[in-house]
């Protein structure tokens, strides 16, 4: 079952006083997202993956077409509120999501506003600190943490609204790949454990593998779209449109253009150690 679908979506930017002609910043785009799924969304900076996130959760509405979330159209203002505590976004920057000078109190700030009984707050904070391990930070002060450790706040935060579906602009950005390690395992268990949606948009390759699905987008389009296996065998295409692949998958393109026979890419690096000692051998 699909619970978001995103239907022709076109979106512009625009500003009634610049006299330049518009440019779409989403040009066309249909997409469907199922119910616990696991879905990369990659592209160069101005693609327009960031503009179809913030669709995802009524912060932006189509220019024309329609994104439906659980069947409710974001274009209806009186589903807003039901679309946004089913659909979270997480940005890029932990530090522009958190509020509070105490961790829980932070993780707090949401179930306040969605006007959740005090015992019942009590409760889905802990839940949410123990789902992202960092219960025992509770009584810490956010600004002390480490940026994969505010990464990890700022998605219980949005746990402890109970959302349906994570939306994640590019979490791991700032961080330093024990960072990038801690919320990638996170997001990992909440989609596995409680079969969260997941919406992950990265420039990291080595991310995306671990996606039920690749989408890719180029200039306002979605270029291609698949498992990781199936986006990251199109290597030539990828290329030309300046886009990698991840280092085991480029590794193994090399070998198969210096005449080395290769069916399958590998995708990480226990996959191209295996494929090594084939070809070694």
């Amino acid at each position: 079952m699909n619970f978001i679908s995103v239907q022709n979506v076109f979106f512009s930017y625009s500003n009634p006083e610049d006299a330049q002609p518009v440019k779409n910043a989403v040009n066309g785009v249909s997409l469907e997202i199922k119910k616990g799924e696991f879905v990369a969304l990659l592209g160069h900076n101005g693609c327009g993956k960031s503009t179809i996130a913030k669709h995802l959760n009524a912060m932006l509405l189509p220019d024309s077409g329609k994104v439906y979330v659980d069947g409710d159209d974001t274009s209806d203002a009186e589903k807003t509120y039901d679309i946004r505590k089913k659909v979270g976004l997480v940005l890029q920057n932990p530090d522009n999501q958190l509020v509070a000078s105490i961790v829980e109190e932070d993780v707090a700030f949401g179930p306040e506003n969605l006007g959740i009984a005090p015992d019942k707050i009590r409760e889905r904070v802990d839940n949410a600190l123990k789902a992202v391990d960092m219960y025992d930070y509770r009584k810490h002060a956010p600004y002390k943490l480490s940026g994969g450790q505010k990464q990890r706040i700022a998605i219980a935060g949005i746990l402890a609204m109970q959302p349906e579906c994570i939306v994640l602009d590019e979490p791991t950005a700032m961080l330093d790949p024990n960072g990038r390690d801690e919320v990638l395992s996170t997001l990992l268990k909440l989609n596995k454990d409680k079969n969260i949606t997941v919406v992950l948009i990265t420039h990291y390759m080595d991310e995306a593998v671990l996606a039920d699905r690749v989408v890719v987008m180029d200039d306002g389009k979605i270029l291609t779209h698949g498992t990781p296996d199936e986006v990251f065998s199109q290597v030539e295409l990828l290329k030309k449109h300046r886009l990698d692949v991840p280092q085991s998958t480029e590794l193994a393109y090399r070998l198969k253009g210096c005449g080395v026979k290769i069916d399958k890419m590998p995708l990480n690096t226990s996959d191209c150690v295996k494929l090594l000692e084939e070809v070694l051998n």
